[in-house]
């Protein structure tokens, strides 16, 4: 693996902060467009067995700057899993309610990711999917969700064609109303960790320890924090990275890891 194709500490700060990351493949324009017209000439949606139907998409999660991405949070031995889905939206077709494809529990770990690629230029008038920065840490019922509308800080993925939007299982995510008379699609891949990290799997400055990455999640903030929120999650950030690195249990010190933020 080459080393420069693997995230680095403020790139990994900033994935544990927002829950999502953006790449683009080493692939040329015309190798998006073909992907483009072999889905546009499928028949039917064939679910889990698109990579079957469609073998070129290997070639995007086989990209060394995915790849990297992928090894950086997940390890050297992540998988693929056997899940993935080909997602259109059709012109006119609404807005989807906010959702999370997994159970939150609230944790600080990092055991499985999305992996969404869109195969031609999104536009906002098309329907993007949108993320909500941060709420991989945040446990809501399905039917509180549903009545969430516009929210403060929300991130559509209008994104150039090529895109690979990585982002974790549980953070917020909805498709958008598509208001052309174009298909948006993408493609949805998932992730999977085999193992609790040892060591970390980017390209780690060994120099920069736990106080320096405190200072950075301190001083990174969210649009729609309000209230005692940004205190909570200072931790929530702390104990991903820390367990990332490494260290088994990164259970807080007595106090919590606001008090080593002061």
């Amino acid at each position: 693996m080459n080393e420069k194709y693997l995230l680095s500490d403020d790139e990994v700060l900033a994935f544990v902060i927002r829950g999502y990351h953006l790449v683009k493949p080493d692939l040329p324009e015309e190798f998006h467009d073909s992907i483009t017209r072999q889905l546009e000439q499928l028949e039917k949606n064939p679910g889990n067995d698109i990579l079957e139907r469609v073998p070129d998409l290997q070639r995007v999660y086989d990209d060394p700057t995915v790849d990297g991405v992928l090894k950086s949070l997940l390890g050297h031995n992540y998988l693929m899993d056997g899940h993935r889905h080909w997602h259109t939206v059709q012109p006119g077709q609404p807005s989807q309610g906010w959702h999370q494809d997994g159970t939150n529990v609230r944790h600080h770990q990092i055991w499985c990711l999305l992996a969404m690629y869109y195969p031609h230029d999104v536009t906002v008038e098309m329907g993007p999917t949108v993320l909500m920065p941060g709420t991989h840490f945040r446990n809501a019922p399905t039917d509180r969700l549903q009545t969430y509308g516009n929210l403060r800080g929300q991130v559509p993925l209008a994104v150039d064609r090529g895109t690979v939007a990585v982002a974790h299982y549980d953070i917020w995510h909805a498709g958008t109303r598509n208001k052309t008379d174009r298909a948006r699609m993408m493609l949805k891949f998932l992730f999977n960790r085999t193992e609790s990290p040892a060591a970390p799997s980017w390209n780690h400055d060994p120099e920069f320890g736990s106080d320096a990455a405190m200072r950075w999640i301190r001083k990174q903030e969210l649009p729609w924090w309000g209230g005692s929120d940004f205190y909570k999650e200072w931790e929530l950030r702390a104990e991903m990275w820390e367990w990332m690195r490494g260290r088994e249990d990164p259970a807080p010190p007595p106090g919590g890891f606001r008090l080593m933020l002061s």
